[in-house]
């Protein structure tokens, strides 16, 4: 096996470093693009959090309403969502504010949340809980 060998003039050298470094940042730039990027992954036909693990939705919550209706010992069971102050609206999945004040991801207006009694990425448990509870997909 033969090792390709390039020899070039120290002439040349501040060029090539230049345009390397030039390729990188470029590269690096266009990866950052301006628009926000979706608060949840799809796995398996469901939608997951940024841990991976699954996501439901509760049908007692109205799409649209800008709230969640899962409060108190509710949210200690079926935590939401969690968005920032500066997360922003992006396709469909828009920001409610919670009865705390906290801000909680919605998709096509409704309130997304993990349930508690997943332990792994994958898990579902939570599908069809006292039938109102289910999970999310796109």
């Amino acid at each position: 096996m033969t090792t390709a060998r390039f020899n070039f003039s120290p002439v040349w050298r501040p060029a090539l470093a230049a345009t390397l470094l030039a390729s990188a940042l470029l590269g690096g730039c266009a990866s950052m693009s301006g628009a926000p990027s979706a608060p949840t992954k799809l796995a398996d036909g469901v939608l997951t959090g940024p841990t991976g693990m699954t996501l439901y939705t509760f049908d007692r919550d109205v799409a649209g309403s800008g709230k969640s209706v899962c409060n108190g010992p509710c949210a200690t069971n079926w935590p939401p969502l969690m968005a920032t102050d500066s997360d922003k609206p992006t396709g469909d999945y828009t920001v409610v504010t919670r009865d705390d004040g906290k801000k909680q991801w919605a998709l096509k207006g409704k309130p997304l949340y993990y349930w508690v009694k997943d332990t792994k990425p994958g898990d579902k448990t939570g599908d069809g809980f006292n039938k109102v509870w289910q999970v999310a997909k796109p």
